[in-house]
């Protein structure tokens, strides 16, 4: 395949990679920390995650000047749209990595990712009105725009007022129970999800996952509404490993980083949870998660390697 034929079909969803290498190297930041892991780890990840980013935002940025139609088709498309979050989402994760690397890289990145954010989340909430959509269109993908507004505040309380961050933590939350009851309904009474976004399912982890993290961070206790969203985090997460044989013969999707990101975000709420707490069953939880969350972003980047170097990724569907 001609590399601009790859260059016009190279998907908004990429930045999913950046999402799921950058969760994985905070949650290892954090057990170096707590557990006296090696630095080494989460070092090589943030400069792997940096390397990554910077390679998906200048390819991403080409498609935009070569082939602008490409780009404001998948800015319309009723599903596509909400993968755009995952720009602000990756530079907020970004900016929490760095928080201890760089501090002024890590503001940087921070008030960029929120003023993104906070654009794409009226876009795409006004897109959702304005359209005429249909029930079979939504899926887990439209939490994405939303998890969004609960990272602001994990790295904004050292940048800006407390009650500032408070409304991105409040229109996530509030729109993250509205979504799980519409799209709740949609897979328990309309037709299966296409199997390229079962992974997708794994995103019911991220919102109370980070959701804890930020209330957290704004409140500095790990009190009753903590405890709420960590345990339905864990419901949400034992529930999709219970279904583990929905996913074991997927064929494989850029959409397989959905499984990454939320496995991670899962790994540092239970880090957090015990280091707020000294619950040794969240410290066996975060032992866990972490162990299972470097296996699936090793075995997925491994596959998506393998694709890309086979020029199966980023072809037209």
């Amino acid at each position: 395949m001609k590399k601009t034929a790859r260059l016009e079909n190279f998907p908004i969803m990429m930045f999913a990679i950046v999402m799921g290498l950058s969760g994985l190297s905070i949650a290892y930041q954090k057990a170096a920390h707590l557990f006296h892991f090696t630095r080494l780890i989460p070092d090589f990840l943030a400069g792997l995650t940096t390397v990554v980013f910077i390679a998906i935002a200048v390819t991403y940025l080409s498609k935009f000047f070569k082939y602008r139609d490409e780009v404001k088709s998948e800015f319309t498309h009723p599903v596509r749209i909400n993968f755009f979050a995952a720009i602000p989402i990756s530079l907020l994760l970004m900016s929490v990595m760095y928080h201890e690397i760089n501090l002024p890289i890590a503001e940087g990145l921070w008030w960029v990712g929120m003023l993104l954010q906070a654009y794409l989340t009226l876009h795409t909430i006004s897109f959702w009105i304005n359209k005429n959509l249909e029930i079979q269109s939504s899926n887990p993908a439209w939490f994405i725009p939303i998890v969004g507004n609960v990272l602001v505040p994990v790295g904004g309380v050292d940048i800006v007022n407390r009650d500032f961050l408070m409304y991105f933590f409040a229109v996530g939350i509030f729109f993250w129970i509205i979504l799980l009851t519409i799209i709740l309904n949609r897979i328990i009474f309309h037709n299966l999800l296409a199997q390229k976004f079962m992974p997708t399912l794994f995103i019911f982890i991220a919102p109370p996952a980070v959701g804890t993290i930020s209330y957290v961070k704004l409140t500095g206790e790990f009190d009753l509404f903590a405890s709420f969203l960590f345990n339905v985090g864990v419901f949400f997460t034992l529930l999709l490993l219970f279904m583990y044989k929905n996913f074991i013969k997927l064929e494989f999707f850029i959409s397989w980083w959905a499984f990454t990101f939320p496995l991670t975000a899962m790994t540092i709420a239970a880090i957090l949870a015990h280091h707020m707490t000294g619950s040794m069953f969240c410290y066996y939880v975060s032992i866990g998660l972490l162990t299972l969350a470097t296996c699936v972003v090793i075995f997925v980047a491994y596959k998506t390697v393998y694709h890309m170097l086979k020029k199966e990724i980023c072809v037209m569907e």
